[in-house]
């Protein structure tokens, strides 16, 4: 059972192709990458279907000008009230494929509003438990003192909880 989905919307990835585009799955969809930016997420997805479409990686102070060039876009409805910084060309529209060309274009000529780096991940915190026993062990025998504190290790750390 095959249980990898194609990436919606692939005539993107054909019209970005000089430019390598990479794809991840994120969020239920795919986000694009070009020269180590995300540009893109292509969304096609049952639930919230007045989300599915090409979602742009933007800022706000880019949504005024890109309007102008692409009064379909608007505000992704998931990501709350009120306008974000990503923006969408949804594919209910009559202009969908058009408008989805048209910003394949600018990311091909490297158009500054187009793109955001991502902020690099967070390392998951090693999480190394002391044992009573070796407690046990370090208190009886100084030698081991002397070698614990020759190389010492990091007491345990506590996971902070997501909300």
């Amino acid at each position: 059972m095959n249980h990898f989905k194609a990436v919606p919307f692939d005539f993107v990835l054909e019209e970005l192709s000089d430019l390598f585009p990479q794809t991840k799955p994120m969020f239920g969809a795919y986000s694009v990458y070009v020269d180590n930016k995300i540009v893109l997420i292509l969304r096609h997805r049952p639930s919230y279907p007045d989300d599915n479409g090409v979602w742009i990686a933007t800022s706000m102070e880019h949504h005024a000008s890109l309007q102008l060039e692409f009064p379909i876009m608007r505000s992704i409805k998931l990501l709350g009230k009120g306008p974000t910084g990503w923006q969408v060309l949804p594919l209910e529209s009559d202009e969908f494929e058009e408008s989805v060309y048209r910003v394949c274009q600018l990311i091909r000529r490297r158009d500054p509003r187009i793109g955001k780096i991502p902020k690099p991940r967070r390392k998951a915190e090693s999480k190394i438990k002391v044992h009573k026993s070796s407690q046990k062990v370090i208190k009886k025998t100084p030698q081991k003192i002397s070698t614990r504190l020759s190389s010492p290790k990091p007491q345990s750390v506590k996971k902070k909880s997501r909300k």
